[in-house]
Formats: structure tokens, sequence, C-alpha cells
């Protein structure tokens, strides 16, 4: 949670649409420089010099339904602070997809209809006891 004066001069550095739209999905203003685009629409921004540290970098995700999984490994290890230069600048982050990644990406289905849930291939050893009577005369 911001100052209201920070959130008004976010909100008249960034715009009245865009404000509503980080109160909406991120619940704070933010205004800064936009760093990159990646491959699935989501846009990372940064700000040094207003931002408390270690929350000047964010994302803007293009889906209404996010999920963090949806950021590439390099942008997760710069949104994490993990690396100094974004992946857009980092020669070695610029070679492209690694053998060991996969070619596109894979939801996390967590709390979702497509989780995985597991099920038992053993015979239960105990059955559970349903009442028969017999009928009276």
């Amino acid at each position: 949670m911001s100052t209201i004066l920070r959130s008004l001069r976010n909100l008249y550095r960034v715009g009245l649409r865009d404000a509503a739209h980080q109160m909406h999905y991120q619940g704070d203003t933010k205004a800064g420089t936009l760093i990159a685009k990646d491959k699935f629409g989501n846009k990372y921004y940064e700000n040094l010099e207003e931002e408390l540290p270690l929350r000047t970098r964010w994302v803007d995700y293009k889906e209404k339904e996010f999920d963090p999984s949806q950021i590439e490994p390099g942008w997760h290890a710069w949104i994490s602070y993990m690396v100094d230069k974004p992946p857009t600048q980092d020669p070695i982050l610029q070679t492209g997809v690694r053998p060991w990644e996969l070619p596109e990406h894979r939801p996390n289905f967590t709390a979702s209809r497509g989780a995985f849930k597991t099920y038992s291939t053993v015979k239960p050893k105990i059955k559970a006891w349903t009442p028969e009577a017999a009928p009276r005369a």
C-alpha cells in the first residue's frame, strides 16, 4: 500500500486508465520505465529512483487470469533480482531456447480442473460394510 500523495503522483504520470488498471490487478499505482515486452505480451517495468528497495521491478501481465509461471526463465531471474541486466541486454540469455527448456510455455494447472490428481491402483484392504437385514415375517 502506498501513500495518497504517491498514488496521486503516479496517477498524474501514468494516466487514469493505466492507474485504474494497476489498482485493479496489482493493488498499487506505479510509474516507471518500460524495459521490454516478452513473447507472451507481458510488459516489464523498472523504477530505481522512487520505489522502495526490492520493489523497483514489476510485470504487467497480458492475460487477466495471470499466473507467475507465465514469466520466462530469463525474465524471472531479472524480476527476482538474481541478475542485474534484463534478458534483452544480457548476452548469455540472448542465446535463445536452451535444449533443456520446453519449446513453448506450459501453464501451471495447480488449483484448476487440469491439476494432477493422484489415484490408487491397489485393491483396498478394507471394504466398507453395508448392512443387510433379513425381511421380517
